[in-house]
């Protein structure tokens, strides 16, 4: 699939509008309903291609915030032929409770995969768990950037930021 073509499937499938409230808190007329771009097998197995480009012979891990990012670093991490781990949002109160599922050594060079970007708080969180956890995050890719604060607020924590699209490349200009 070309980038136009994975641009015109991830709107056509995922564009919303409406009155709708963000995990930032802020308000929008339009949404980018992610899940319904990553329930698409040719939509994420194209993402995953995309964000594979991103891995350099450095890293040694994919992450992926809980839960738009699982997906997203499965598919990538399978495209790389890398390992990858889930960042949960809160420890889970059963079994290991743990906040990071799957194996992250002390040293692992990580690339952090995310859905959407709206200020960055969710990834910054999964972020700080990474490093807690003694990984050194390489950059942190989004699928899309809705130019809403993500990657000034990634870059000022100190993180390289990238992303696939932005809100401009899906012609969405409000």
């Amino acid at each position: 699939m070309t980038r136009e073509q994975l641009i015109k499937r991830i709107k056509a499938v995922a564009y919303l509008e409406g009155d709708f409230i963000l995990r930032s808190g802020k308000r929008s007329k339009y949404y980018l309903d992610k899940y319904l771009f990553e329930t698409q097998p040719d939509i994420l197995k194209a993402l995953g291609v995309e964000f594979a480009k991103y891995v350099t012979p450095d890293v040694t891990l994919i992450a992926g915030a809980e839960l738009g990012g699982i997906a997203l670093a499965a598919a990538c991490a399978m495209e790389a032929g890398k390992p990858w781990i889930i960042v949960r949002n809160s420890k889970k109160d059963y079994g290991t409770g743990k906040l990071i599922e799957g194996v992250i050594k002390k040293g692992d060079v990580v690339l952090l995969v995310e859905d959407i970007a709206t200020t960055g708080g969710q990834v910054l969180e999964a972020a700080k768990v990474i490093t807690e956890a003694g990984g050194k995050i390489k950059k942190i890719v989004a699928t899309i950037d809705r130019k809403q604060g993500a990657e000034e607020n990634i870059t000022a924590a100190g993180y390289k930021f990238e992303s696939l699209f932005t809100k401009l490349d899906l012609g969405i200009t409000d």
